[in-house]
């Protein structure tokens, strides 16, 4: 008799661990070592590598000759999203989790998650994060825990997203992969979870978070996940107005009790562009037509003038600035970096 994923023992659900590599050569063995490690016993792990330069290939190979479990793809380089969904396609759990490979996890990370999403029928459950250097020593939070076990509805979870005290983070969460058949992460985008979470709430009502940190993000002034260069700028902060637009337009559809945590976002991540911006990109001649130009930006602020002072959510920080971004950007941006010690 084939049993229902409901009636399986806890420990034969099969979990899919997708880790994308590229030039983490001197990473990735701690990174994979604490997934072999998991006390979950049925676990697949599936390592892509995205055409990496460094000796990043030749390492996760001497390793998955070590563990059976371990299975790597190699493929032209097509950033971590492109990655995440070729590991897709090959994963066979009915779980799925995601570490980035310069990250490594706790050993009971992925057994505390299942249990809970096993307990709670759950499609999508969270643990937190700790921050810390390549010493080990540990940075502020980022996302603290609940102190309890906690079951937060999917319109609230969103909110604190829209409130930046959530965490969209996938590597954090361990998610039904039916989840993942029709909708897979967006390819050649920088702040792309958050644009796939939203694809999928509608499909779930609940999330559910452990009171406990299992994953480790680690800052290495060299990672390429962690660092972006000068000339990604417009790709980083494109992406992020779209988001906010695009968040807009569903709160305003779905769910409008979050309207004013919408515009809070959308207010934030515009003042995050313009506290960013090279000053050389700051040009009244700019004649891009692009919601993400420096132009549109500005005119956006100007004409949510209202919102930026009326908003309840903005901190007296965040609501100065952008009132003085508003009035006179270029003149405001060259002060803060000068104080901040930007350019």
């Amino acid at each position: 008799m084939v049993l229902l994923l409901t009636e399986k023992r806890m420990e034969d659900v099969k979990i899919s661990v997708i880790i994308p590599v590229y030039n983490t050569a001197g990473l990735v063995e701690k990174c994979l070592a604490s997934v072999m490690a998991q006390t979950h016993p049925d676990l697949e792990i599936i390592v892509v590598d995205d055409g990496s330069t460094d000796d990043s290939g030749e390492v996760v190979e001497r390793i998955a000759a070590t563990d059976p479990r371990i299975q790597v793809i190699h493929r032209r380089n097509g950033g971590a999203s492109a990655a995440r969904n070729s590991g897709l396609a090959l994963a066979g759990g009915a779980y799925v989790g995601f570490v980035d490979s310069d990250d490594y996890i706790e050993p009971s990370m992925y057994a505390e998650l299942l249990s809970l999403a096993r307990r709670k029928d759950l499609a999508i459950v969270q643990t937190a994060r700790i921050e810390e250097d390549t010493t080990g020593a540990r940075l502020p939070d980022v996302c603290p825990p609940p102190p309890t076990e906690t079951i937060i509805s999917t319109a609230d979870f969103f909110r604190d997203l829209l409130l930046h005290r959530g965490d969209a983070s996938f590597c954090t969460k361990l998610i039904k992969k039916e989840l993942l058949t029709a909708e897979h992460f967006p390819e050649k985008a920088l702040n792309e979870e958050i644009d796939l979470f939203i694809r999928l709430m509608p499909q779930i009502s609940h999330i559910g978070i452990l009171p406990a940190r299992h994953y480790h993000v680690v800052y290495h002034p060299t990672s390429t996940t962690r660092t972006k260069s000068a000339d990604s700028f417009s790709r980083v902060f494109a992406d992020m107005v779209a988001n906010a637009d695009t968040i807009e337009a569903l709160v305003k559809k779905q769910y409008p009790r979050l309207t004013a945590e919408a515009k809070r976002f959308a207010l934030y991540q515009r003042l995050e562009y313009l506290l960013h911006i090279p000053i050389t990109m700051m040009k009244r001649t700019d004649t891009s037509t692009a919601p993400s130009s420096y132009r549109a930006i500005v005119s956006y602020l100007r004409r949510n003038l209202p919102h930026t002072l009326t908003n309840p959510h903005l901190s007296g920080k965040d609501r100065l600035y952008l009132l003085l971004l508003t009035t006179a950007p270029k003149t405001v941006r060259r002060i803060h970096a000068a104080v901040s010690g930007g350019k």
